[in-house]
């Protein structure tokens, strides 16, 4: 028996139609929302494992039909020769009626027996697909080349025909396509369902997001109510806890903010009540008793007989001392709503006179001060903030502490402005601690981002003023000739 291999490679056409790319109108990028980003994401990661793994699948499934199929082809050979030998002794008719039926149905390939004038034996078969059909695409991917083998049938030293035997792949490809397509369902359904439960997820985990939101447009419109309630994140507990911080400190300087207003209001209409009792207690008596002497001149000088000197000299001494006791009140008055020499003359001189003033009106109590190592000035903000406070100090310690004795020290060091106020007086009761003048000395330094203390333990009390001063601060008045 011989055996002649005529292999006749034949490969089908591959044709794959590029899909149709159409353009579809999406808003931009920055419009979506966190969510929907998210998912998107999610989406793009999924699409592109997806593309990976068909892929992956499309080459394996390739080189497995290939192996297959040629394993199968390889098979068949061995089983016509085998048939062929083991049936030597049958008859041409019987042995060819015998092949044909034990090769009629087979997976990967098929067996036609052909008789020696060419003519098949038996009936050809339908081409046999099975149910679960794999797409023409999905075929044409994978499918190898279909190879045709033809064996002469060889008994007894005669040649009786043929059998050509074809190589078969879509049995294998039919299987492969279902594994695929049940892989393909299970692996949609899984990511529909994660993809579900992640929009889900975010859903709750994004609405602290929402409500922190929320909570700063309701800050954007003044409402310094809003809180959040914590969330079960850690890290958004944080933020909720830090952004009820700062409400609760926006509430807190609106209230004091509030309160200041209504302390600067107050201020401004008990100054206003003051300077017209001041006018009306000082300079009414003076105009009334200056009216008087101007008409008791006049009745002299309109008398019949010679003015009497003496009596003019006296007037004119009441006249010079009333106008004199005018202009120490009117000096005391400006002074008060702003010190006329502060910006002319060096500060520390406008504080030793500011506390000389004090320890004429108050005989009984010492006022020592100390500003030797102070600049000629600071500007107008920070030499007015620092006399108004030693002003309130001595004033506080006066009129509430009862103190005998008062101390002021200024001195510049590191950049800094560093005033101490201290007396041995009984220190400011609490229904003062608040008052306007402590509010506005603490409202005044704060504003050029100072520090104000107050220690009120006793014995007597300390306030304790610090004022940043740029090292590279420009002051026209420091080489400005002293007065």
């Amino acid at each position: 028996m011989r055996l002649a291999v005529d292999t006749t490679p034949t490969q089908p056409p591959i044709s794959a139609a590029p899909p149709d790319r159409r353009r579809a109108g999406f808003c931009s990028w920055t419009d979506w929302s966190t969510r929907a980003r998210l998912v998107a994401v999610v989406l793009f990661i999924d699409a592109l494992a997806a593309l990976i793994s068909c892929g992956v699948i499309v080459l394996n499934a390739r080189n497995a039909v290939r192996v297959e199929t040629r394993a199968s082809l390889a098979t068949v050979e061995s089983l016509v020769a085998d048939t062929i030998r083991l049936s030597d002794t049958a008859s041409p008719d019987t042995l060819l009626q015998t092949l044909d039926l034990r090769f009629k149905v087979l997976r990967h390939v098929r067996v036609a027996v052909l008789e020696a004038d060419g003519d098949q034996v038996g009936k050809p078969m339908p081409p046999h697909r099975s149910e679960r059909e794999a797409p023409h695409w999905f075929a044409d991917l994978i499918m190898p080349p279909i190879e045709r083998h033809t064996l002469p049938i060889v008994a007894n030293g005669q040649t009786l025909g043929t059998a050509q035997i074809t190589t078969q792949p879509m049995d294998e490809i039919d299987e492969i396509w279902g594994y695929a397509r049940a892989l393909s369902m299970t692996t949609l359904a899984i990511n529909a369902a994660m993809l579900i439960a992640l929009y889900l997820a975010l859903g709750r985990i994004l609405a602290p997001l929402q409500r922190l939101g929320a909570g700063l447009t309701k800050l954007e419109h003044h409402d310094y109510t809003a809180r959040l309630e914590p969330p079960g994140a850690r890290e958004l507990a944080v933020i909720a806890e830090r952004f009820n911080k700062v409400a609760a400190a926006l509430s807190e300087v609106r209230a004091a903010n509030g309160r200041l207003n209504r302390q600067l209001l107050t201020a401004q209409d008990d100054e206003r009540r003051r300077t017209a009792l001041e006018l009306h207690d000082e300079f009414g008596p003076c105009l009334f008793a200056l009216e008087a002497n101007a008409a008791s001149i006049a009745r002299i000088a309109s008398g019949a007989a010679e003015p009497n000197r003496e009596k003019l000299a006296t007037r004119a001494a009441e006249i010079s001392a009333i106008v004199g006791q005018v202009q120490t009140v009117n000096r005391e008055l400006l002074n008060r709503l702003r010190p006329h020499g502060l910006g002319q003359a060096p500060l520390a001189t406008c504080l030793d006179l500011m506390l000389r003033g004090f320890g004429q009106r108050h005989p009984a109590t010492v006022f020592v001060g100390r500003f030797d190592s102070l600049a000629r000035g600071y500007g107008d903000l920070v030499d007015l903030t620092v006399f108004r406070c030693v002003q309130e100090s001595a004033t506080n310690a006066v009129r509430h502490g009862a103190a005998t004795r008062v101390e002021a020290e200024a001195v510049e060091a590191n950049s800094q402005l560093r005033v101490t106020i201290r007396d041995d007086g009984t220190g400011i009761p609490l229904e003062h601690r608040t008052g306007l003048g402590l509010s506005g000395m603490r409202e005044r330094v704060e504003a050029l981002d100072g520090t104000f203390a107050l220690d009120n333990a006793g014995p007597g009390a300390i306030v304790k003023i610090t004022i940043p001063v740029p090292p590279e601060r420009v002051d026209e008045n420091n080489n400005a000739p002293s007065a």
